[in-house]
């Protein structure tokens, strides 16, 4: 982020959250297709038992890395078909390392990250009874460091979701499921535990070779000690910006396939350039079959990494139209998402920036290279008041078009709003964009419930199916503040059909693309991905939107190999496994 002076932006009043219980019917499509709820969406954390506040160890001494977590995860950790979560935590936790400030001066008691586990309960009339247990202690999971960010991926392909923790200061740290509720912390002999300043991280088969490599993109080079005192515009203390700090050069580590990584960031090129790295997106850009690196620099031109087949990357990102916005002027990007938004076959991109700035929309021709149409689609305008951080393309209405989500926080301190004594002045509201399907963004947040109405200082989101009716919900870590689980209601009513794509040992195919044929409609492209957003670990289930269609769909895969399959007559309103190479 190049932080900016923020001038003439108005104070967000919170409002409090929805009451709604966390057992309700949900009506089938075939009982309605008329939207039910007042609210569309309707945080559920508190009732649902997902008990946990962040805690970022404010003291007063304005350190940058406090206002700039936490990431969040939803993932399958015990393969029981829902989805459970991660919350990682800033101050705290045992044996840890680096904190900010002790848990004597915050006056806070925390006890690090936390596994809450997903005990939903479907009736067969339909009726959903969310509870979530925290089974940290069962799990044997002991977060060490001040942590950042969370990134999920089986990497031994043993058909368990693993989760690797990105640090401040402190050993990154990799957690193997052991299949039986317990994880164990081997970083160390991975050879994963770099000590930086990590934020986002990807599990990523950059290869082909069908083992999950991974990418971890690291922020700047600071120094608590040396941090210095920076002053707003009133000449008030505040938090410096990055300028004046080096960035640091992302990692790349390849699978070895015996439990261990080799790092090939200098062999892959991947090293020849520095961030500072707040999000990234891996997918396939110029459709040529490998997959991609899409990186997203805070202050600085952002970075396309090219796979060139032979374990090597290009920075193609100027060329490709993607380093810099319409400007030419580098923005403060924090959150990033790939997905097809156009319907047009290829992976488009959006990012979240500062206040003053606005979120940046690259519309992909098919072959890499974009057009930044972020002023044409209307993103750009109706985020201009808002830093935004975690971000997501999402079918939230499941009419087959996917709209846009955010969380916003700012990073420089509102002035009105210290001046009213507030003790956390960062604060926004969410934003909730509807794809209209000419290419342009309706503005509905007023219109999404009373959760998009409080005022918080929103990082990490992820997306996925949390009580598995066929809608994306979503689940959002708050800097300093309580985790918020926004259940959708407003999709009921529309089909859908959700697939969770695996390999031959059950592992999630992250990166294989899915082509729906729809019967007298054009075809829908989703893609298998964990990673996106900010810092965060999303469902790697594909869930698609189909609006007033039952039809039965035809169903291609290409897997991250390359190879082609097709399932045909799949019917909707429902969840289906497909296993490569078991369809046609």
């Amino acid at each position: 982020m190049r932080w900016r002076v923020l001038v003439g932006l108005l104070a967000i009043i919170a409002s409090s959250c929805s009451g709604s219980q966390p057992t309700e019917r949900h009506p089938s499509t075939a009982d309605s297709r008329a939207r039910v709820d007042a609210e569309w969406f309707v945080d559920r954390a508190a009732q649902s038992g997902l008990d946990f506040v962040h805690v970022n160890g404010m003291s007063g001494h304005f350190y940058l890395p406090e206002i700039m977590a936490p990431g969040v995860a939803l993932f399958d950790y015990d393969n029981d078909g829902d989805l459970d979560v991660f919350l990682v935590q800033g101050l705290g936790g045992r044996g840890q390392g680096a904190v900010l400030s002790s848990d004597k001066e915050s006056g806070v008691q925390v006890s690090g990250g936390r596994l809450f586990r997903n005990d939903l309960q479907v009736t067969a009339d339909g009726t959903r009874a969310l509870h979530f247990t925290d089974v940290t202690d069962a799990s044997g999971i002991v977060t060490r460091g001040y942590g950042m960010g969370v990134a999920a991926g089986d990497f031994n392909n043993d058909g368990w979701i693993d989760l690797y923790l990105t640090k401040f200061d402190a050993p990154n740290q990799l957690l193997r499921n052991n299949g039986n509720g317990t994880f164990t912390d081997v970083a160390k002999a991975s050879g994963t535990d770099e000590r930086s300043w990590s934020v986002s991280a990807a599990f990523v088969d950059y290869d082909r070779d069908g083992w999950l490599d991974l990418y971890v993109g690291n922020y700047l080079r600071y120094d608590l000690a040396r941090s210095g005192q920076c002053f707003g515009p009133s000449g008030a203390p505040g938090y410096c910006t990055p300028d004046g700090f080096a960035a640091l050069p992302g990692r790349l580590y390849h699978n070895e396939r015996n439990g261990t990584f080799k790092d090939v960031s200098a062999a892959s090129h991947i090293a020849r350039e520095f961030g500072p790295a707040l999000g990234l997106a891996t997918a396939d850009f110029n459709g040529d079959g490998w997959m991609d690196i899409y990186v997203a620099n805070d202050g600085k031109e952002n970075q396309l990494w090219i796979n060139r087949h032979d374990g090597t990357f290009d920075n193609a990102a100027l060329a490709a139209g993607v380093a810099l916005p319409i400007s030419g002027k580098p923005e403060g990007s924090m959150g990033v998402d790939a997905a097809d938004f156009d319907d047009d076959g290829d992976d488009d991109l959006v990012m979240t920036e500062l206040a003053a700035e606005g979120s940046n929309l690259y519309v992909n021709d098919g072959t890499g290279v974009f057009t930044d149409m972020s002023g044409a689609s209307a993103i750009g305008p109706a985020s201009l008041a808002f830093t935004g951080f975690g971000t997501g393309w999402l079918d939230f209405d499941n009419d087959g078009r996917l709209d846009l989500m955010a969380v916003n926080g700012t990073v420089q301190i509102i002035e009105s709003l210290r001046q009213a004594h507030d003790p956390f002045p960062l604060h926004q509201k969410k934003l909730l964009l509807r794809n209209t399907g000419n290419g342009r963004f309706e503005d509905v947040t007023s219109r999404a419930g009373a959760a998009f109405a409080l005022s918080e200082v929103g990082r990490g989101a992820a997306f996925g199916d949390v009580d598995n009716d066929g809608t994306v919900d979503v689940l959002v870590g708050n800097n300093n503040g309580p985790v918020r689980l926004l259940i959708n209601q407003a999709a009921r009513g529309h089909h859908w059909l959700g697939l969770r794509l695996v390999g031959p040992r059950g592992r999630d195919m992250v990166g294989a693309r899915v082509e729906i044929a729809r019967k007298g409609a054009p075809s829908l492209w989703r893609r298998s991905r964990a990673d996106g957003s900010y810092a965060s670990a999303s469902d790697p289930r594909v869930l698609v939107g189909l609006g007033e269609s039952s039809e039965p769909v035809t169903v291609r895969v290409r897997w991250p190999d390359g190879k082609m399959e097709t399932w045909i007559d799949q019917a909707v309103d429902r969840y289906v496994t497909l296993k490569q190479g078991e369809g046609k």
